[in-house]
């Protein structure tokens, strides 16, 4: 099933995608996104039952409506350097490839499918976006083992993972490097979610999708999920023993090779050829449009626009 949350006439409401139409679920037994993900198995035969008896007033054509960011989750815990090939083109910290790379971002990071991301240049100088899948939470837990962490998950979706790598990433003039990783990770407009939560029936194994990133049509990532240092379940285990993970939460796995920063030798960028990418010539600008693509899910275009926009 392909869950969305949207707007119309003013109002925030939440459904399932049915080809080119939205089966609005908002009027059954669940009062929002949050509640239908909490629902679990009886959401999802709710949806299933309105689906099979949804009348033309419960359906909206997709290009009526707005879509919305998918879900708006209390916390995102993100996973960094979770790729081989992107550790393999980029400056790395001692504990790179040994244990993920633990940062978070917030709810008011948040943007949906459509919206801009902000070009700050109080901010950053060195604007970077990063494809991802995000995994998001369905059940509860508390150190949860890895054989059982994806009995927690309710589905996956697409997110961009922006960067200020000059916040990110600061070198002493002998050449010891740190991360700076909450300035450099966690401003405004710095996580575009979407289009849809895709449930796990539909995506048994997070490990077999295919991600790309394409800027202003130039291919910069695609790779396999399988390429992944930790896997899906792993980062699950892994974030529950700090959190007690609850429905609605969201994690992100990380961005394979690709990324700007791997052609900025001022940052210890260190590009590798690619066949079929095409490898950043500079960082994002305002004018700039992305399409974070997982096959599997689908394709979330934003574009980058100045702070006065």
């Amino acid at each position: 099933m392909r869950i969305c949350r949207f707007e119309l006439d003013g109002a925030t409401r939440f459904g399932v995608l049915d080809g080119d139409t939205v089966i609005d679920l908002s009027t059954g037994a669940f009062s929002d996104m949050t509640a239908f993900i909490s629902g679990g198995a009886a959401a999802l035969g709710e949806a299933r039952r309105m689906m099979s008896d949804a009348a033309e007033t419960d359906r909206h054509e997709l290009k009526r409506i707005h879509l919305l960011e998918p879900v708006v989750p209390s916390t995102v815990l993100c996973a960094g350097s979770n790729y081989h090939a992107h550790n393999a083109e980029k400056l790395n910290t001692p504990l790179s490839g040994k244990e993920p790379e633990f940062f978070v971002k917030t709810s008011d990071c948040v943007i949906g499918p459509g919206e801009s991301i902000i070009c700050d240049p109080k901010l950053t100088q060195k604007l970077d976006l990063e494809t991802e899948l995000a995994v998001v939470i369905g059940k509860p837990g508390r150190h949860i083992p890895v054989h059982q962490a994806l009995d927690h998950v309710f589905g996956y979706t697409v997110a961009n993972d922006a960067t200020a790598r000059d916040r990110q990433v600061r070198r002493t003039p002998e050449g010891f490097t740190w991360y700076e990783l909450g300035r450099g990770k966690a401003f405004d407009t710095s996580l575009p979610l979407g289009p849809v939560i895709v449930t796990v029936d539909e995506l048994p194994d997070p490990q077999a999708l295919t991600l790309r990133t394409r800027i202003n049509g130039e291919l910069r990532q695609q790779t396999s999920t399988a390429d992944m240092i930790w896997s899906c379940a792993e980062l699950i285990h892994f974030f529950s023993v700090n959190f007690t993970l609850k429905p609605g939460m969201v994690i992100l796995t990380g961005t394979p090779a690709g990324t700007a920063w791997s052609t900025d030798k001022e940052l210890g960028g260190n590009w590798s050829p690619a066949p079929g990418l095409t490898p950043a010539t500079r960082y994002c600008l305002p004018g700039d449009v992305v399409e974070s693509e997982i096959v599997e899910i689908g394709v979330l275009h934003n574009s980058v626009v100045g702070p006065d926009t």
